[in-house]
């Protein structure tokens, strides 16, 4: 047996008693309707999965300072993470400035990331309220909504992000098309 043979034949048996214990324990059983449903809280820029609540920029200005201050900075102007605010109009300078206000395109968004991912040592602590207001503050910051300004479900969606439009949409890919004769 030739020395390429012999490590041809450990690499299939390392990789045999790799998989054993996953085929003896059941590994990768299918996930209950329940277990999906605790992981399906992903929100569309349509507002599509958005929960039931509601947040004023007031309510989540105490919010901001409790929870995200300490790395954001007050008024989200920047500290140890990014800055949330500001920016406008510098994107297509040579130091763009890339904010809440100035580069993300739906306020939808928003809302997901800080209801799944923050604050940043407790992601997800937040209730679906305070995330609202959290949003509302935020987006108040960067003059989206009003100071006094009341984020929901429905109102959400509705915002008009400043960039919305900056993006340049990506074709979809089709690799059968490398394989087409012209």
């Amino acid at each position: 047996m030739s020395s390429h043979d012999k490590l041809l034949l450990a690499g299939i048996l390392t990789a045999g008693l790799l998989a054993a214990p996953a085929l003896a324990f059941d590994f990768g059983r299918p996930a209950t309707p329940q277990e999906i449903k605790l992981w399906d809280i992903d929100v569309g820029p349509d507002g599509k999965g958005l929960p039931d609540g509601s947040g004023t920029a007031v309510h989540g200005k105490q919010i901001f300072a409790d929870n995200c201050a300490a790395c954001h900075g007050d008024n989200g102007q920047g500290g140890i993470k990014d800055r949330l605010a500001g920016g406008q109009g510098t994107l297509a300078s040579n130091m763009p400035v890339k904010t809440v206000g100035s580069f993300w395109p739906y306020a939808t968004t928003l809302f997901d990331y800080i209801h799944r991912a923050m604050p940043y040592p407790t992601p997800g602590s937040l209730s679906t309220d305070e995330t609202y207001a959290v949003t509302a503050y935020i987006l108040s910051l960067n003059g989206i909504v009003p100071a006094d300004g009341k984020v929901d479900k429905d109102s959400l969606p509705k915002i008009r992000m400043p960039n919305r439009d900056g993006f340049i949409p990506e074709p979809e890919f089709d690799p059968a098309r490398l394989f087409r004769k012209k």
